[in-house]
C-alpha cells in the first residue's frame, strides 16, 4: 500500500505557511511538525477531509506562547482551504512514550466547517481519539518539518489502542456530531484493525470489509459514494442499517480487547 511523499497541491502552500508561523512561534523548541490522519494514509478528500497535524515542541516551550500560536493559526487568521484544521501540540518527552492519555499541550480545531476551539487541558477531552491519532501518526505520518514520525512519536500498545476503538466505536453508534458515512467508514477502519494491526485508509477499508461481509455491502457502498461528496451535500444513510453495522463492528472490537486481555473499562472518554 502506497502512501504519499508529499502533501496534495491544494494543501501545500497552507501546510508551508502553517510551518512557518508555528517556527516563528516556537523558534528553535519546535522539534517537529506531521501532517496525519487522512493526508498521511492517502485518504485526503479535498472539501470533505480535515488537514490533521501534529507538533512536537521541546519541554522548555513557554506555555505562554500557546495562545499566540493558536491564534497565529486559527481560521481566517490563516485561512484554511479545507474543511478544517485539527492541529495538536505534544511535548517531545510526552510523545516518545507510549501513552493512553489525551496529554496534549494545545488542541486546535478551526476552519471553514468546524466549531472553533482551543484547548489547553487533556483533562477535558476524550483520551482515545488522541490515542488513534498517534498510532495513525507512528505508522504513516509524513514530515513537514524536523523528524520523523516514528523518531518522536511512540506507538501505543495494542490494547491501548484496542481500548480506544471500543470507545470510538461507541461515540460513533451514538451519532451526534458525526455524518453517517464517517461512521461506517470508520467502523470499517477499526474492523481492519483489529484483524490487521494496521491503519488503512479509510476508503480502502470499507472496500475489505464490503468483500468479506457482504450482507453491509450496500450499506459500505452508498457511505464510499457519499465520502466522495462535501459534507454538506452527503447522503443520509438508513439509521437502522448504521446501527446494525456499528453494533456488528463493536462486536469485533470487543473479541480482539478480550483477546489481547483488554479489561472492559475503556481510556477515560469524556
Amino acid at each position: 500500500m502506497s502512501r504519499p511523499s508529499l502533501p496534495p497541491p491544494e494543501l501545500r502552500a497552507y501546510l508551508e505557511e502553517l510551518v512557518r508561523r508555528t517556527s516563528a512561534v516556537c523558534g528553535d523548541r519546535l522539534a517537529s511538525v506531521l501532517a496525519v490522519g487522512s493526508l498521511a494514509l492517502g485518504d485526503y478528500r479535498h472539501g470533505r477531509s480535515d488537514v490533521d497535524v501534529t507538533v512536537v515542541v521541546d519541554p522548555a516551550l513557554p506555555r505562554a506562547d500557546l495562545i499566540p500560536l493558536a491564534e497565529t493559526l486559527a481560521h481566517p487568521a490563516l485561512p484554511c482551504p479545507a474543511a478544517g484544521l485539527e492541529l495538536v501540540v505534544y511535548t517531545a518527552d510526552f510523545a516518545a512514550r507510549p501513552s493512553g492519555e489525551a496529554g496534549y499541550l494545545l488542541d486546535l480545531n478551526t476552519g471553514p466547517a468546524l466549531p472553533e476551539r482551543a484547548g489547553y487541558d487533556p483533562a477535558d477531552a476524550s483520551d482515545f481519539w488522541y490515542v488513534i491519532d498517534r498510532s495513525i501518526a507512528h505508522q504513516a505520518g509524513l514530515p513537514l518539518y524536523g523528524a520523523p514520525a516514528r523518531d518522536v512519536i511512540a506507538a501505543p500498545d495494542r490494547p491501548t489502542v484496542l481500548a480506544a476503538l471500543r470507545a470510538s466505536v461507541r461515540e460513533h453508534a451514538d451519532g451526534d456530531g458525526h455524518l453517517a458515512d464517517n461512521r461506517v467508514l470508520n467502523g470499517c477502519r477499526a474492523t481492519v484493525h483489529c484483524r490487521t494491526g494496521h491503519w488503512f485508509p479509510k476508503r480502502r477499508a470499507g472496500e475489505i470489509v464490503a468483500a468479506s461481509e457482504p450482507a453491509f455491502g450496500p450499506l459500505i457502498a452508498e457511505a464510499l459514494r457519499s465520502f466522495e461528496r462535501p459534507r454538506a451535500k452527503a447522503a443520509v444513510l438508513p439509521a437502522d442499517d448504521v446501527r446494525e453495522f456499528l453494533a456488528w463492528v463493536a462486536a469485533r472490537v470487543e473479541e480482539a480487547a478480550e483477546a489481547a486481555g483488554v479489561r472492559a473499562r475503556a481510556p477515560r472518554d469524556g
